[in-house]
């Protein structure tokens, strides 16, 4: 199999991309290929259009299984394991923040709270664990939406995303507004 320059062209930037986000060049360019490809791929597949051995291929297949981004599958007639990407572009967006929560969030979190029950023992360290209550509050509210996030369908959650800045614009229209007595509205000047 030989990769277009088209595809050859993404799977070597994810590959590059992949490095930068915790994960080896190699199994940034499995993912790559397997999601592009039109049909779930073989081991010996994914070795020959990368360029690739069997062997980091196996640990490559095996680190994504370990994140739960691949599937598995046997065609009819064939002893091989194929291998595939999920078909929602949401399944894998959700999956990888899981994971990404399960490995760093969580630990740092558990860390955090840990930390916070000792009783500084002098003005250093009362610093250090205002500083480190800050994170975890930050933590904690990031995580909690995040939930709330992980719950929605993914219709609603594409229109939150479309709405964007105008979240916040609704913000700054509301501050336009300031309450006078007797819990009127009014316009402050500038404002139109």
């Amino acid at each position: 199999m030989k990769l277009s320059p088209l595809l050859q062209t993404f799977v070597m930037h994810f590959g590059e991309m992949g490095s930068r986000w915790g994960i080896n060049r190699t199994v940034g360019q499995i993912y790559a290929l397997l999601y592009v490809s039109e049909k779930p791929l073989n081991a010996e597949e994914i070795a020959e259009a990368l360029g690739f051995s069997r062997s980091n291929v196996s640990m490559g297949l095996k680190e994504l299984d370990s994140w739960r981004l691949t599937r598995m599958q046997h065609l009819p007639n064939d002893r091989r394991e194929y291998f595939t990407t999920p078909d929602d572009i949401w399944v894998i967006v959700r999956t990888l923040v899981e994971e990404r929560r399960k490995r760093e969030i969580d630990p740092t979190l558990s860390m955090l709270r840990d930390t916070l029950l000792q009783i500084p023992q002098n003005s250093q360290e009362e610093h250090a664990h205002a500083k480190m209550q800050e994170m975890h509050d930050l933590i904690e509210m990031l995580t909690n939406w995040y939930t709330d996030v992980q719950k929605m369908e993914t219709e609603r959650l594409v229109n939150l995303l479309k709405l964007g800045s105008k979240i916040y614009k609704l913000y700054e229209f509301k501050d336009k507004f300031t309450l006078v007595g007797g819990g009127k509205s009014k316009i402050t000047k500038g404002t139109l």
